[in-house]
């Protein structure tokens, strides 16, 4: 079947933008706009804590943030909505982040607020407007069949691409998804925003957590957990407790450093496993990170079957991490396993594993302890 791209392909239609004030949601208006469909852009109020002397330290929505929006929304002359979504975004983004790091898990917050909030929430909210797609600026590329099916591939920046939190969504949801700025070069869209006289060109980009109010997430977690896991035993890989941890949520598969251990060792020593149960971290050599497969839970594919057994399939287990080849074995209806032909270092349960065939993304899941 032979797939088209991108925005450019599909007739004018209804289109809500999702605005951040930030450059590439910015360029997705401007070109949306250029293209001739009607746009309109929408921007959501999500929850954070609050900072003194700040009524909001949400970098996605901050108040210069909105004015910069409204700015670009006035400048290409469509019309801008501010919508609150802090209850929702609590609900679904930040409470599973706290529970999730009291599990001994390493979440991914965006994965969910994609999924639960800005192509849900935000998609039915735009569809409420009489749109007939929602636009975001993420780096990803859609490639339409003429069946209408739609399929999430990668950006053609590679450094840049945004598929892998994308992973979760649906073939409903990526339907009435655009992602304009997906065949564009970072630089190349700085250009053409300074081209166009947009107040974005410059702007920096964020990539610390929005709702953490000085991009300290192990801060955050000791102020909003209930009951956040205390200090307990490092454990070496027989299970002789070699230190003391102050708490789970500070430490990540793979770390080496800041492991606070007086315990002599002739090689360096790095986490290997949380172990949420017996509040305990394990640690070991570098060889013990080495992962040749995992089960992963709540599996999604975007065409709303698996691969066959013929796709050639390759697997990514990090927001900026290598896919590597791999095959998949249904093991039940929510839990894959994932067998992968060369070894992974540092995998870690919580984080989103995402499918590929070449540059196509398939779907993903949830890695499992």
């Amino acid at each position: 079947m032979r797939y088209s791209a991108q925005s450019r392909e599909i007739p004018p239609s209804r289109v809500a933008v999702a605005m951040s004030g930030g450059l590439d949601s910015s360029m997705a208006a401007a070109l949306l706009v250029e293209q001739g469909h009607d746009c309109f852009g929408i921007m959501m109020r999500l929850w954070s804590e609050v900072a003194p002397g700040a009524p909001s330290t949400n970098k996605c929505c901050s108040l210069e943030s909105v004015d910069v929006a409204r700015q670009v929304a006035d400048q290409l002359d469509i019309p801008f909505y501010l919508i609150n979504v802090e209850r929702t975004f609590k609900r679904a983004v930040v409470d599973p982040f706290i529970a999730d790091f009291n599990d001994g898990l390493t979440p991914n917050p965006c994965l969910n607020c994609n999924r639960h909030i800005r192509f849900t929430h935000l998609l039915e909210y735009a569809l409420g407007l009489e749109a007939e797609y929602l636009a975001t600026g993420h780096h990803a590329r859609i490639l339409r069949g003429p069946d209408g099916t739609a399929r999430l591939c990668r950006a053609t920046d590679r450094g840049k691409d945004q598929s892998y939190v994308l992973s979760g969504l649906s073939q409903t949801q990526l339907a009435r998804s655009l992602f304009p700025v997906g065949d564009y070069a970072k630089d190349t869209l700085r250009t053409m925003a300074r081209d166009r006289g947009l107040p974005v060109a410059d702007k920096r980009e964020s990539m610390d957590l929005c709702f953490v109010a000085d991009d300290d997430y192990r801060r955050f977690l000791e102020d909003w957990s209930a009951s956040p896991a205390g200090p307990g035993p490092i454990l070496s890989p027989d299970g002789e407790t070699i230190g003391e941890h102050r708490g789970l949520f500070h430490y990540t598969i793979g770390q080496r450093r800041g492991l606070g251990l007086t315990h002599g060792s002739a090689i360096p020593l790095y986490v290997t496993e949380k172990d949420a149960h017996r509040n305990a971290l394990v640690v070991g050599p570098r060889a013990d990170l080495a992962t040749h497969g995992f089960h992963l839970t709540q599996p999604n594919w975007n065409q709303g079957h698996p691969p066959t057994a013929e796709e050639t399939l390759t697997c990514q287990t990090r927001y900026r991490g290598v896919d590597r080849p791999c095959r998949v074995e249904t093991v039940t209806a929510e839990t894959l396993r994932v067998f992968l032909d060369e070894p992974q270092d540092g995998v870690a349960p919580g984080q989103a594993a995402a499918f590929y065939a070449g540059d196509m993304c398939l779907g993903g899941g949830i890695i499992a302890p």
